[in-house]
This record gives C-alpha cells, sequence and structure tokens, in this order.
C-alpha cells in the first residue's frame, strides 16, 4: 500500500557560513559543507548544526510553511550564519614524567667522633714579677789613666 502513497515534497535549501567552509549538518543525517544546498523533506521541522574548527558551533530551526494552493516550503533559506571565533583554549599541560629518585647511599658507619674539647678556662695564676735588673749607676766608673812609665815584666819564677 505505501506504493501508493505520494512522495513527500522536497524543497532545496542553502546553507552558508562566514567563514565558509563549515559542515552544516541536519537533524535527518544530511551533511555538507558550506556554501552548499541540500533537498530536504518539506515534512516537519528541521534543524542544521554548523560545525568549523576553532570556530563556536552554531544552531538553527528550519521550520515548515503550509502556502494555500502551493507546496509547503522550508524557511529559512538559504540558511546563513556567521560562526564565532572560539575562545582560545589553555594548552592541555603535558604529563610530566617524573624521573626517577636517585636513592641516597646510606653514609657508611663509623665510631662517632668525640665532641671537640675546649681549653680549660684560664685560671688566673700569680706570677711572682720577674727579678729586675740590678741598678744602675748614674755614672760610670773612672778608669785609670795610662801610665806614663813602661810596665814592668812580671817577676818570672824560676
Amino acid at each position: 500500500m505505501d506504493a501508493f502513497k505520494p512522495a513527500p515534497t522536497m524543497d532545496s535549501v542553502q546553507f552558508e557560513s562566514d567563514p565558509p567552509g563549515a559542515e552544516a549538518k541536519v537533524s535527518n543525517g544530511q551533511s555538507c559543507r558550506t556554501p552548499c544546498a541540500l533537498a530536504l523533506p518539506t515534512t516537519a521541522p528541521l534543524t542544521v548544526t554548523f560545525t568549523l574548527e576553532g570556530h563556536q558551533p552554531a544552531t538553527e530551526t528550519i521550520q515548515v510553511i503550509q502556502n494555500t494552493g502551493a507546496a509547503p516550503v522550508l524557511q529559512p533559506n538559504p540558511v546563513a550564519v556567521a560562526l564565532a571565533a572560539a575562545p582560545p583554549s589553555k594548552p592541555a599541560k603535558k604529563p610530566t614524567k617524573k624521573r626517577p629518585v636517585a636513592k641516597k647511599k646510606p653514609a657508611p658507619k663509623t665510631a662517632a667522633k668525640p665532641a671537640a674539647r675546649k681549653p680549660p678556662a684560664a685560671t688566673p695564676v700569680s706570677v711572682p714579677p720577674a727579678a729586675a735588673p740590678p741598678p744602675m749607676p748614674a755614672e760610670p766608673p773612672p778608669q785609670q789613666a795610662p801610665s806614663p812609665w813602661p810596665t814592668a815584666p812580671a817577676p818570672s819564677q824560676r
């Protein structure tokens, strides 16, 4: 019995985007790259979503308009959108590779060094004063004047 049903009426719809090159995907599964046109059934409203890398997606609804005495048409036609640039995304953090931590070698065990000894505190020691040198005479002793006579040889002992 389906063979006697009339085929649904179709309407050609133009799709445009700024910037061009967006994918226009209709809710019935059809899609194309803008600028383009698709023949769509006029049986029910449809939605079309425009996507383009680096831009935010945009969605429009296409309505079926019934005119008295004429075939139904889809509106708006053409469907035109201006795609907004997507906000800059934060660069994905690269997973940091954890470097293996080098294990510290234990310090060799040695006998504990004794603490440095402090010198004993100085105790006051009474030191006798150094002996004073003998007093010097105020004047040197008088020297004898050389004798004007020859000196006699020392007596010899035989």
